[in-house]
Order: structure tokens, then sequence, then C-alpha cells
């Protein structure tokens, strides 16, 4: 089942399509979305046509940063009913678990969770969509619009650790240190931004817990109500485990509160198994890393969960038909040509 999110994600697409050239109906219309989904906000439309659209826009437009430019005024309100509660947590960190907790009614494709190490806090995001695309400007639109919504509850002054994106530099980043400050780092495992821990804590002084029960009690029936297939909660496991070594299906059971039996008879009902989603994720994110030229085959291998290079290296032959090296060269071509 594709996942869907609410076209108010493409609140302002109008405005930054005819700014650089576009015609944002047109745009719309041949990635197949419904043109009412530049004027209503409530419709739920395919994450699939809308990244591509995204890309499409950027590509057209030669606009790196098209992505960027939608997220410079995102407030929460464009999450409708989870940004009435959200606004109203008491402090920061409780904010981001209620993002967490309901993000699925607004963007099925988007997960996002917190970790804390130390006396650090990242707040990761992935999108969890089946396909072998660029996912550059939904993953600089999605985390430039968590960075807004920070700035807008933390101090003044306030500048994250890190600011991590897994994909390449652009060659202008005048919108990126000015969104999220002079902390950038590009080709890394994940798209993130780290804190500090403590940061979390600031308080939401304008927050009001009568309207957040509200806006709970509110939102809990709809939540309930999502039929949230285990596939993207498989999915989205393996994209954080796999770096760890440790993507095994047993492991996966253990933090869905599952056996592994449940997970091979869910999964098989949608005619899936866990080690063809742990392949396909593979043959995604080896794309995704091999098209990063600094990092070295080995890095990628680790990245990918494989004991070695020569585990990654006969994988990729079989998967691709050719070795990394050659699939690197040829997504370097492609992205000259």
């Amino acid at each position: 089942m594709p996942e869907l999110l609410r076209s108010a994600v493409l609140s302002n697409y109008i405005e930054i399509a005819r700014s650089v050239g576009l015609d944002p109906y047109e745009m719309v219309r041949s990635a197949g979305l419904s043109q009412a989904c530049l004027v209503e906000s409530d419709l739920k439309i395919p994450a699939l046509a809308t990244l591509q659209l995204l890309e499409q826009s950027a590509a057209l437009s030669g606009k790196e940063n098209f992505g960027l430019r939608m997220a410079e005024s995102r407030r929460l309100s464009i999450l409708g009913q989870l940004g009435l509660l959200a606004r109203d947590a008491p402090t920061v960190r409780q904010m981001l678990e209620i993002l967490i907790r309901y993000m699925g009614l607004h963007n099925e494709a988007l997960m996002l969770r917190l970790e804390t190490s130390g006396t650090l806090s990242t707040i990761r995001q992935d999108l969890i969509i089946k396909g072998q695309l660029p996912m550059r400007q939904s993953a600089e639109l999605s985390l430039g619009a968590i960075i807004r919504v920070l700035r807008i509850y933390m101090p003044q002054d306030w500048l994250p650790r890190r600011v991590c994106f897994v994909h390449q530099s652009p060659v202008d980043l005048s919108l990126h240190r000015h969104i999220f400050g002079p902390t950038l780092e590009f080709g890394c495992e994940f798209d993130g931004i780290v804190c500090k821990s403590s940061d979390l804590d600031t308080p939401i002084a304008a927050s009001d817990p009568v309207m957040a029960a509200y806006a709970r009690r509110q939102l809990e029936p709809l939540l309930k109500s999502v039929d949230r297939p285990i596939e993207r909660e498989v999915r989205h496991l393996v994209l954080l485990l796999l770096p760890t070594g440790r993507c095994s299906i047993d492991y996966v059971a253990r933090h869905l509160s599952l056996n592994r039996r449940t997970i091979h008879r869910q999964l098989g009902e949608q005619a899936l198994s866990f080690s063809g989603i742990v392949n396909e994720t593979r043959t995604e994110l080896s794309q995704r890393y091999l098209a990063q030229t600094k990092r070295t085959l080995a890095e990628v291998a680790v990245l990918l969960g494989f004991s070695g290079l020569s585990a990654y290296s006969r994988w990729h032959r079989t998967e691709f038909g050719m070795t990394a090296s050659a699939k690197r060269a040829e997504l370097s071509q492609a992205r000259k040509g």
C-alpha cells in the first residue's frame, strides 16, 4: 500500500515554483497529482508522487535548494491538529515526542526518532519510500521544517551541534547556512539534527495543558484507526539497524515486541519477507552511498551491514551485475549528463 501524506506538505509550492520560473499547476499535473492539492490542505496524496514533484521542480528550475526554499517559512500550523497539540507541549522535548508519535497522521512516509547518548540528542528522520529515487528535496524540506520549528521555541542564539545530510553538498550553501547555521555536514549516514540534550528541556512559554489535552483526545482515535502495516515498521528498523551489524529478524522482533513467527506471517500476508526487505533497503542505500564519491567502498560495506568489503562486493555483483566501482562511475556519469 503506497504511503500517503497531507497535501499541506505542498503549502507555498505555488509561490516557490513561480519564483523560479515554473508553472506549478503544470508541474503537479505532470507528476500525476490533482491540482486541488495546491489549494486544499487535508487531501491525502501519494508520497512518492510528491517526492518526484519536488525533485523534478529542482531539476527543471536548476535550483538545488528548491525544497529548502519551501521550508523557509514553515511553522507548526502546517501540521493541522497535530500542530495544535505540539504547540501546547510544556517543553521542546515533549513537543518532539508528540511529533514522533503522531507524524503518521500527517506524513506516512516520514519517520522521526529521538536518540540520546550522553549529553547529546539526535533528531533523526527517515523517508520510508520504496524505490531508488533521489530524496534530496524531500529530506531538506522536512529537516528544514523541523529546525524552523525548533528555532521558534529555542533561545534566539541557539545553534545545533551538527546538521547531517546523507546527500552531497550543493554548490551554493547560503540558504542552508541561513536556515541551519554553520555546522552543516554532508555525506553522512543519516539525515538529522544533533544538539545538546539540555536544549530540549527548554520550556514552551505559551503552552496550554487544557488545549493540549483536548487536541490529544481528538488525535488518539485517528491514530488507532490508521492501518499501519508492519512492513513500514520493519523497513524503518532495518534502516536503523543495518549500520550496527545487528540487523536480524530476532532483533527487529524484540524492538516491535513481537515474535519472529508473527513478523514472518504478517509480512507473508503482504507477499513480503524480512530478507527481501533487507535486500531492497541495501539496494536503495547502496546507490545513495555510492553517489557520495568521498565515501570509500569499505565504509559503504559497513553502513550496509556487511562483514567486510569482499562480502559487499559479492552481493553487489550479484544484485547489479557489475562491481561497486563500476556502479559508482555510472552514477557519476549520470549526474554529469
